[in-house]
């Protein structure tokens, strides 16, 4: 029988590269795994997070084994290239940070055994990722175990994979079910098989001699989304002499599905529009360094939220993330970190990484479309990075027979670039709203992309707005990262997919705020803020709520804005979210006004004094307090580089802005289209890249990139740049750009 032991406790650790054959005169300092070096830098900004090569070691006392057996180390995921020696021999080197991997160290086994492991995030030409939008911390930050079983045993080798593949292919009301055992040294073995429902009822059992066998269960339970994620459990024992050798536990669902261009989604044959959200692993200073207390906390907030789908980006996540999506019934997009940066030398990384993700996560039920890359054009197109596409693709249908291919462009693709031809369906990032464009721009992109290419099947695998929760306004503007534009933004977003159910799957980036080392906007350094939910998951802003309203079935109801206490208007807005049909309003114990409505009620509440509010509806209730103050509260108000919509008023800071001419306030492509506001954007893109290194946020400005920047009004890309371009800065250019009439 198979022995899995813990070996997460009680490493050494260096950030001291002396190399093997010196380690031991390193400094070490006593951690335990899951473990990263970076879970503190990584998210302060900057940066400039550690990115170079670490060293672990361990002591092992004797590993006891009968004759017959054999001792793997098996590692869940280490950051990204390792080399692993033991006993002093080199026995594994690995390239990738996401995946399990194993080695067999049998033969090596002494009285005393130590462990020594390299690992390096340094940045490097060949394995992916190495430009993105978030921290990639190093370390051995998942699981590590020692295996322990029968030489003959179900294989370990094969990358990362279980040993047992499980395909399940509805037919009617039954399932046929085709189990793939992978034995190492079969020898005279017989297969073992049992099939439990969910109940622990008994729906199959066999004995064979052959390493593969169908069969069918009649009336199949399927597993039906987040309603009914049903699940059935296969126990394989490899047998011989009546000895059981080794032994596997494998669940598996099953389930139809299918997408079409005008019908969307479809699970188990109805109409199933998915909608939900994105999720990196990482958590506040921990970096992706968690456990399953983390991973089980961050599912019940997304189910909480009532999402049917999760888009697990941008990399392949743990083990036990998947058996949850597959447990609460979420409809999963998996890929690999294929991102923003085409490396010509990372093709066959690209290929390992997509094995490993196939061939480890095949039997999870959840799992229906596999990711290909996400933005990979926004360094360009190229004939090689096609060809690399073309590769993966052809490689998710041979290992895979069942699911879909799938592919996130970033928005800037053209609608007609062969890219979007070569993914079974597809999905873009969109930001109108935000980084460019208005978010009234979202719905006639994508009806004119379905108008245009009616044989696609399209989705929207990115979208969302930053949000910092100190930031306030009655006035909320695009770039102001307040709350209540974080809201607005999804409150539009939310009525555009709703009314467009063939879009196939929507995913808000991000559920949860997540760092980035490279950003400095909106007042917070190395933090993407946008997500529903802040990055130590303690606090849910409004539009998370908002998100509830529209999604979920139980009865809720949320007084929004709750944060938003001081307030210089006389008349201000109450906004109530609820998926009930009726809501009333109490200011200071007496009925305001009862509204029906739908998700959103708005009221509009003359401020006098200190205001207590409640919101009822049905059994239900929230209560909040606002208050009137004869200034704009400046705590809410974000002042310097990096700040928000109040930064500016018309009037402000000795700032004019008379609209005839041009302004901070317009687009690029407008000044452009004038040639003295085109020399003046030169120049100041000269100074940035100068100071930047030609990169914003982290990403290279390409002209992929600078094409999406037409769209930019010029104050909102400067806060996204922060102190590469100052206040002063700003002020100096709106100076110039008043003295050119449009």
């Amino acid at each position: 029988m198979r022995k899995v032991l813990s070996l997460n406790c009680c490493w050494n650790f260096t950030k001291e590269n002396v190399g093997f054959k010196k380690i031991r005169k390193a400094k070490f300092e006593t951690v335990n795994v899951p473990h990263t070096w970076n879970n503190l830098d990584g998210q302060d900004g900057g940066a400039d997070y550690y990115r170079g090569t670490c060293w672990y070691t361990k002591k092992l006392g004797k590993i006891e084994l009968a004759k017959d057996e054999v001792a793997y180390l098996e590692f869940e995921g280490v950051q990204s290239i390792v080399d692993l020696y033991f006993n002093g021999k080199l026995v594994a080197h690995h390239e990738g940070g996401f995946s399990t991997w194993r080695v067999n160290v049998t033969e090596l086994l002494n009285d005393e055994n130590e462990l020594v492991l390299s690992v390096d995030n340094a940045d490097n030409d060949r394995v992916y990722p190495q430009m993105a939008d978030f921290t990639f911390y190093g370390g051995i930050y998942r699981p590590v175990n020692l295996i322990i079983t029968n030489k003959q045993h179900f294989d370990l080798d094969y990358y990362g994979a279980p040993g047992v593949a499980v395909t399940p292919v509805v037919e009617g009301a039954n399932a046929n079910v085709k189990v793939e055992t992978y034995v190492t040294n079969h020898d005279g073995a017989v297969i073992e098989a049992t099939v439990l429902n969910q109940e622990g009822e008994v729906v199959y059992t066999t004995t064979s001699n052959e390493t593969t066998f169908d069969f069918v269960i009649e009336n199949v339970h399927l597993w039906d989304g987040v309603e009914d994620p049903y699940l059935y459990t296969l126990k394989v024992n490899l047998v011989k002499n009546g000895e059981v050798l080794d032994d596997k536990v494998v669940r598996f669902g099953a389930r139809s599905f299918k997408v079409t261009p005008d019908g969307g989604f479809f699970l188990n044959g109805r109409s199933y529009p998915l909608r939900g959200v994105s999720r990196h692993q990482d958590r506040k200073d921990l970096g992706w360094a968690i456990t399953e207390k983390e991973h089980k906390e961050d599912m019940e907030l997304i189910k909480e939220v009532g999402a049917n789908t999760i888009r697990l980006a941008h990399y392949q996540h743990s083990q036990c993330f998947y058996d949850l999506c597959d447990e609460y019934g979420m409809v999963v997009w998996a890929e690999i970190p294929f991102i923003s940066s085409f490396m010509p030398n990372g093709r066959a990384n690209t290929v390992s990484q997509m094995k490993e993700l196939i061939y480890q996560n095949y039997n999870h039920p959840s799992i229906v479309v596999w990711g290909l890359s996400n933005e990979i054009t926004i360094s360009g197109e190229s004939e090689a990075l096609l060809a690399n596409h073309y590769e993966l693709n052809d490689l998710c249908h041979e290992l895979d027979k069942t699911r879909l291919t799938t592919m996130a462009a970033v928005s800037m693709l053209r609608k007609d670039s062969p890219m979007n031809r070569i993914p079974d369906v597809l999905s873009y990032n969109h930001y109108f709203g935000w980084y460019g464009g208005d978010v009234e721009d979202n719905p006639v992109w994508f009806d004119t992309f379905h108008a245009e290419y009616p044989d696609i099947c399209l989705g929207c695998s990115e979208y969302g707005c930053e949000c910092v929760l100190n930031w306030h306004t009655s006035t909320p503007e695009q770039g102001d990262y307040s709350e209540e534009y974080q809201a607005y933004y999804h409150y539009e977003m939310l009525k555009t997919f709703e009314a467009r159910p063939w879009l196939w799957a929507t995913h808000v980036w991000n559920m949860f705020d997540f760092a980035a080392d490279a950003r400095d906007e909106g007042g917070v350094k190395g933090m993407n803020n946008k997500g529903l939910v802040t990055y130590d998951r303690k606090t849910k802003k409004d539009s998370f709520y908002l998100y509830q309203a529209f999604w979920t079935k139980k009865p809720m109801l949320h007084l929004a804005k709750k944060r938003y206490v001081y307030r210089c208007e006389d008349e201000t807005q109450v906004l109530v979210y609820s998926n009930l049909d009726e809501v009333s309003l109490y200011v200071n114990g007496e009925l305001f006004e009862t509204k029906k409505g739908y998700r959103v009620f708005e009221f509009k509440v003359p401020l006098t004094g200190k205001l207590e509010l409640r919101a009822v509806a049905g059994d239900l209730e929230d209560t909040s307090v606002v208050e009137k103050v004869a200034e704009p509260y400046k705590d809410y108000i974000l002042e310097g580089d990096g700040g928000v919509s109040n930064w500016f008023t018309e009037s402000g800071e000795g700032m004019t802005f008379n609209r005839e001419y041009l302004s901070i306030k317009d687009k690029f492509k407008v000044i452009m289209a004038h040639p003295q506001g085109k020399a003046i954007v030169a120049a100041m893109m000269e100074q940035m890249m100068a100071k930047s290194g030609g990169e914003v946020a982290g990403f290279k400005l390409s002209d992929s990139m600078m094409t999406m920047m037409m769209n930019f009004t010029v104050e909102r890309m400067a806060k996204m740049a922060g102190k590469m371009f100052p206040q002063e800065a700003l002020a100096q250019l709106n100076v110039q750009l008043q003295k050119i009439k449009k």
